[in-house]
């Protein structure tokens, strides 16, 4: 069970990168997502980073020791979502949860598409597996910010159905959507 009252709520930050696994590419999509979170989020969270490379077993590793091993409520990855060969992060994201969100990739591909045509070309994606919520963001830092805002509304709600900790936003910045009781 999750002491809800004094544990900072864990946050899975996962780059799927070959090029920046093996450092050759420094790492933007990750930092950008905790900068994010960091702006957005009022209650108290730590980051769980990583970053792997393109394989579907890794990607799938991973996902399942963030959830359950590290207990996160929310993982937020970045790459892997479009069309090229090596792009598998849905497809291990989906081998994992016990049930898809895809109203998440639906919304941030409507508001991508405000931006660039190739839009489309996403396979942004969301899940869930156990009391974890899984959101695959494209890997652009400035298209992170763009899915993140029209998506984090509904992420605290959807983290208190699946009975994770209470998420609090800045209402400054993003107000968070809850129904009235």
């Amino acid at each position: 069970m999750i002491d809800k009252q004094n544990k900072p709520a864990k946050v899975g930050i996962l780059t799927v990168s070959d090029r920046a696994s093996r450092g050759e590419y420094e790492d933007r999509g990750g930092p950008a997502i905790g900068d994010y979170l960091n702006e957005v989020l009022s209650s108290s969270w730590e980051a769980v980073p990583r970053i792997i490379p393109d394989t579907q077993a890794t990607i799938e590793q991973t996902l399942i020791e963030l959830a359950d091993e590290q207990g996160c409520c929310l993982i937020v990855t970045t790459g892997g979502t479009g069309p090229a060969v090596r792009d598998v992060t849905p497809e291990a994201t989906e081998a994992v949860c016990d049930k898809m969100m895809p109203g998440f990739g639906e919304l941030m591909r409507t508001v991508s598409l405000q931006y660039v045509p190739t839009a489309i070309l996403s396979r942004q994606t969301a899940g869930i597996r156990g009391n974890t919520l899984i959101v695959n963001l494209p890997g652009s830092p400035k298209a992170i910010a763009q899915c993140l805002d029209a998506v984090v509304p509904a992420i605290p709600y959807c983290v208190d159905l699946i009975e994770g900790p209470y998420l609090e936003t800045n209402p400054d910045r993003l107000k968070a959507f809850r129904p009235k009781k």
